[in-house]
């Protein structure tokens, strides 16, 4: 079984009801579905707004609904992707067409969204658990969204919503980004580090908190994966939005998170694996 840092009580962020998503800070809410969360970024009921990631096949109709709550009947600005796995894009054709919304990728994971390229095959031999035995059966991709598709700045500004940037943090995916408000110190991950054990349906089902690095099972760059964790670890996040897991905030989830970058090769790195060490071709 995949090793962890635990996290303290005090490390799981209160959040609010708000509809069908629960909010974890006045302008920025999630909603899980499944086996993943997905992110709206923007002040509600007024003013432009952004989908983080289109979670798993069959994610359109709660999207919307959530949408609808929170925002009204106005559609997203853009929809931001922190990667193209098959668990982010499940709705993300049906959202692009409904909304008629651009979709923000880094240019590295484009390949994996514009119909050109799937993802390496992933490796069911690590983690240990049933989520990470099923792997071969998840889809690889590519989807094509190509018609909606645009790379992220190069600036590294994060398009139409304002205080945002993102960060390139490969590793689990190349084109991996996170997405990082400096004002106050909000992060939303993606799945450069997730907060439950993503290889165990068990710890899927029950969303116990404690830190991980990203899913092993479709994790092919370990080293490029631990330079990110470091990466944001020194940013000293006040509160972390992951793609799985519930949001942690405050000092316990910044020990917590230091703890997982110091000791990442330790807890993170699987022992043996066809890609350890280094990137899967």
């Amino acid at each position: 079984m995949a090793q962890q840092i635990p996290v303290d009580d005090d490390a799981v962020a209160p959040t609010v009801e708000d509809g069908p998503a629960l909010q974890a800070a006045p302008d920025i809410a999630y909603r899980r579905l499944g086996i993943v969360n997905v992110a709206f970024l923007g002040e509600p009921r007024g003013g432009p707004w952004v989908l983080i990631d289109a979670g798993v096949a069959g994610s359109a109709t709660p999207i919307l609904n959530a949408a609808r709550e929170r925002f009204g009947g106005l559609p997203p600005a853009a929809i931001w992707m922190t990667h193209g796995h098959f668990d982010h894009v499940g709705a993300l054709k049906t959202l692009a067409e409904t909304w008629d919304a651009p979709i923000y990728a880094h240019p590295l994971e484009h390949p994996f969204l514009n119909g050109s390229s799937a993802y390496p095959r992933p490796d069911p031999t690590v983690g240990g658990g049933l989520m990470a035995l099923m792997a071969p059966l998840y889809p690889r991709g590519p989807i094509d969204v190509s018609g909606w598709l645009r790379p992220l700045p190069a600036d590294g500004t994060a398009p139409e919503l304002r205080g945002w940037r993102w960060i390139h943090t490969p590793g689990h995916s190349p084109g991996h980004v996170s997405f990082w408000r400096e004002a106050d110190r909000s992060l939303i991950a993606g799945d450069a580090f997730i907060t439950t054990a993503q290889e165990s349906a068990y710890a899927v089902a029950t969303q116990a908190p404690e830190l991980h690095g990203p899913p092993k099972y479709y994790t092919p760059d370990w080293p490029g994966a631990a330079l990110s964790v470091r990466d944001l670890a020194k940013l000293e996040p006040q509160l972390a939005v992951t793609g799985h897991g519930p949001p942690l905030a405050g000092p316990s989830m910044r020990d917590a998170l230091h703890a997982l970058a110091d000791r990442f090769e330790e807890v993170a790195v699987p022992k043996s694996s066809r890609w350890r060490g280094t990137p899967a071709d």
